[in-house]
């Protein structure tokens, strides 16, 4: 479907029918289904987006995409919130198509964007992060794991640590640095790297949930070629704000959305417990339902800096403060309304572990808050810890003076 020629609300309309025809009569939302039919449901669904051209949406479709906008491309992830279907069904889908597409689309070859892009929306590359390390975790340009030059390949040294969907993954997007003599930002290169190449070792990680979602990389004298380098060597600070703004800002509509559902999953959560004339709760309430409202307006600013072709900055720090703490405060009220019950918990467990639950999941589930909460506690440190975040509002927003930062060790 061309949307070029059309309004946003038809778009908006056709979606609506699509999903009424491709859900099965009675759908309640993905969290409603059994662990095994999800995990067929995903796998089919996935299969029906890549077909519907729904998998890079924005991707020109050369490469395989929709090449639609930005603006469809939010109100795509709105109504799939609202349905509870996810626009990026396998774990790994989320750098593939949030971070590295549109980076590539912005900085890679033409060489480099014919053979990774396809292969990302097919699904046979899946990718994960590599920026943090054992030092240099929010303070990403501190990292040390080592790019060296050598003729036409770049020889990798070091490790990377807390790389998300990493054992699922079998590429890796990494920030090396390139020329050891430079401070900070200076001398890195952002490289693609296959998991299987010789050196590369990936151990797993076993977050408080108890489930191994992380994953720690290990490089020993891993050779890639020098043309998986996007954005040319030594230009890797450049590429890796361009990721970050990304990764940040797109998706900050539907995201204010997801919030919304799960305020409204903690509401039912009270009333079950007979707290919903409780004048503690009703106030606390209140308050996350003004905090959702600030994240949909700040989401909206944002994506309308994007819709207008202006390049994501600072901004998207707001929005990644904003959803991080407005995960914690709202896990802290529903473990308040537990109580002691989060102690045994019982019940479906969560579906998602970075992101709200979609809906059809029993709002009463207890098990499903007590793993909310405990994975919230990390939304604050990952992807950029919120005191990092915030000195990105200060300085590069309201203008105030650089925090001191201390000089690089060389060697």
């Amino acid at each position: 479907m061309n949307t070029s020629t059309i309004d946003l609300q038809s778009y908006r309309d056709h979606l609506g029918r699509f999903l009424a025809e491709i859900l099965p009569p009675g759908w309640l939302g993905m969290g409603a289904l059994e662990p095994e039919e999800r995990e067929q449901f995903l796998i089919d669904w996935r299969r029906i987006l890549v077909e519907n051209r729904m998998m890079g949406l924005t991707w020109p479709r050369e490469y395989g995409g929709g090449g639609l906008g930005i603006a469809e491309q939010s109100i795509m992830l709105e109504e799939f919130v609202r349905a509870g279907v996810p626009a990026l069904p396998h774990k790994n889908d989320s750098f593939g198509f949030n971070l590295l597409g549109p980076t590539l689309l912005h900085w890679g070859t033409e060489t480099q964007k014919q053979f990774f892009l396809s292969q990302t929306i097919s699904g046979e590359m899946r990718w994960a992060q590599g920026y943090s390390e054992p030092d240099a975790g929010s303070d990403l340009f501190n990292l040390r794991t080592k790019g060296t030059v050598d003729g036409d390949t770049l020889v990798l040294n070091g490790q990377k640590t807390w790389q998300t969907a990493g054992l699922t993954a079998n590429w890796l997007l990494c920030l090396v640095r390139t020329d050891p003599t430079a401070e900070r930002s200076h001398g890195l290169s952002f490289v693609l790297v296959p998991v299987d190449a010789p050196g590369v070792e990936i151990r797993g990680i076993r977050n408080m949930v108890g489930i191994t979602e992380f994953a720690e990389v290990f490089f020993n004298d891993a050779v890639v070629p020098i043309d998986n380098v996007v954005g040319g060597v030594g230009n890797g600070a450049k590429v890796a704000l361009t990721l970050l703004g990304y990764e940040r800002g797109v998706s900050g509509v539907a995201s204010a959305l997801s919030f919304e559902i799960m305020l409204e999953r903690l509401t039912e959560l009270i009333r079950h417990h007979g707290r919903g004339t409780d004048r503690d709760m009703r106030l606390r309430l209140a308050s996350i339902r003004v905090d959702v409202h600030a994240l949909r307006c700040v989401a909206e600013k944002v994506l309308g800096s994007a819709v207008r072709g202006e390049e994501l900055g600072a901004e998207s720090s707001v929005v990644k403060t904003l959803t991080a703490e407005y995960d914690q405060v709202i896990t802290d009220l529903a473990m308040d309304v537990l109580g002691m019950e989060a102690l045994a918990p019982s019940g479906p467990g969560a579906i998602e572990s970075l992101k709200p639950q979609p809906r059809g999941l029993d709002p009463t589930s207890s098990a499903s808050w007590v793993e909310d909460y405990l994975n919230s506690r990390a939304r604050t440190i990952y992807g950029g810890s919120s005191e990092m975040q915030r000195n990105t509002i200060g300085e590069q927003i309201l203008g105030l003076p650089r925090e001191p930062r201390p000089a690089r060790a060389v060697g």
